[in-house]
C-alpha cells in the first residue's frame, strides 16, 4: 500500500499537464499518481500513457469517456491504493519542499500509530499578471504541527475558507462516506470539501505553501464570465450542499459553525454571479434560490438571508445591487480570488 495517492483529472490538458505531473514526481516509492484522462480529444491520453510507461511503479493512466471533473475524481478514488488521497488539477502544481514535508509528516504520524482524518496545508493563488500572490493560510485559527479536533479551532474569518487545494483526506474516510461526486457538473470541489468534513474528527495543519492554484486562462472554470455562463451548475452544487445535511443535527458546535461558514460563502458567490450577469432571468433565479433555502430549512434561511453577507447581497433596487458588486470587487482585491 502507498502512503499517498494523487489524482490528476485531465481534460484537453496537453499544454500544461506535464508541469503538474513533473512537480508531483519524486524519487520515492510511497506515492502514486493517477492520471485520469476524462475523454480528451487532444494529446492528453498520449502524454498520460508516456508517463505511465516511463514510471510504471508510480503512475497509472486511466482513460474514460468524458464525465467531468467529479467523475474523474470518483475514478481516481476507485483506483487509489494510498492511505491518503489528494486531488491536484492538471493546470496547477505543487511546491517540492512543502510536498516532502507533508510526506515526511504523514510517515512520522503513522509510525506513532496516528492515522489522522485530514491534513491541511496552505495554497497560493498563482494569478496570472498579479504582482501580489495571495496565500491562503490558517495560522490564526487552527493549531500548527499537532493533532487537533474541531474543539481546538477558532472561528474562520469571512475571507478564510478551506478549499480542495488545502486538503489531504484519509482515503478510507472517503470510501466509508461513499463519496460520489456528480458527473458533467462543474464546481463539485465545493462538495468535495463540504461532505467529508462531516466525518472528520482528527486533523493536522502544516503551515507550508504546498498547492499552487493557477488562475488566468480565459476558458478556466473559475473565470467569472465562464462561471456566469455555467450558473445553473453553480446553483446545482449550492442546492446539493443545502440538501446534504441538516446543520442542526451536527452536535459539534465548531464543526457546525464551519459548515455554515462554507455554505454561506458558496451561497454568496452564487448570489453575486447572478447579480453580475445583469440578466432578469438570473435575478429571478436568485430569488428562487432563497425560496429554495426557505422551503428546506427556515432557520438556515434566516441565518443566510439576514447575516452580514446575506444582507449585503440582497440590497434592494439596482443601486443596492451596485453596492453589492462594489463590495465584491473590493473583497476580490483583498483576498486575491478570481
Amino acid at each position: 500500500m502507498k502512503l499517498l495517492s494523487v489524482v490528476i483529472p485531465c481534460y484537453n490538458s496537453q499544454d500544461y499537464m506535464r508541469n503538474c505531473i513533473e512537480s508531483l514526481l519524486l524519487d520515492r516509492e510511497d506515492i502514486e499518481l493517477i492520471i485520469v484522462n476524462d475523454g480528451s480529444v487532444d494529446r492528453t491520453a498520449e502524454i498520460a500513457d508516456h508517463y505511465a510507461i516511463k514510471h510504471p511503479s508510480k503512475i497509472k493512466a486511466i482513460h474514460q469517456p468524458n464525465g467531468g471533473h467529479g467523475e474523474a475524481i470518483n475514478t481516481g478514488l476507485e483506483h487509489a491504493t494510498g492511505l491518503y488521497f489528494k486531488v491536484v488539477d492538471s493546470d496547477d502544481w505543487v511546491d517540492t519542499r512543502a510536498y516532502l514535508k507533508i510526506l515526511d509528516t504523514l510517515n512520522e504520524l503513522i509510525d506513532r500509530g496516528k492515522f489522522i482524518d485530514l491534513l491541511i496545508s496552505n495554497f497560493v493563488y498563482e494569478k496570472e499578471g498579479a504582482k501580489y500572490k495571495k496565500v491562503m493560510k490558517y495560522t490564526s485559527i487552527i493549531p500548527q504541527d499537532t493533532i487537533f479536533a474541531w474543539e481546538d479551532t477558532k472561528p474562520f474569518r469571512k475571507g478564510q475558507y478551506l478549499m480542495m487545494h488545502s486538503l489531504i483526506y484519509r482515503t478510507q474516510l472517503l470510501r466509508e462516506l461513499r463519496l460520489s461526486l456528480p458527473s458533467h457538473t462543474f464546481y463539485v470541489d465545493n462538495l468535495y470539501v463540504y461532505q467529508p468534513l462531516t466525518r472528520v474528527e482528527s486533523m493536522y495543519y502544516l503551515n507550508v505553501d504546498f498547492y499552487r492554484y493557477f488562475i488566468g486562462r480565459d476558458d478556466q472554470s473559475v473565470n467569472e464570465k465562464v462561471m456566469i455562463s455555467r450558473i445553473d451548475q453553480q446553483l446545482k452544487v449550492n442546492k446539493m450542499m443545502i440538501d446534504y445535511i441538516d446543520l442542526e443535527t451536527i452536535q459539534n458546535e465548531r464543526l457546525q459553525n464551519y459548515l455554515f461558514h462554507q455554505l454561506e460563502i458558496v451561497t454568496t458567490i452564487s448570489s453575486i454571479l447572478l447579480i453580475r450577469s445583469r440578466e432578469k432571468e438570473n435575478l429571478k433565479k436568485k430569488k428562487e434560490l432563497l425560496a429554495y433555502i426557505k422551503e428546506r430549512d427556515k432557520k438556515l434561511y434566516r441565518k443566510l438571508r439576514y447575516g452580514f453577507l446575506g444582507q449585503l447581497t440582497n440590497l434592494p433596487s439596482w443601486i443596492g445591487r451596485r453596492v453589492s458588486v462594489g463590495a465584491y470587487k473590493i473583497s476580490r482585491r483583498i483576498f486575491g480570488f478570481n
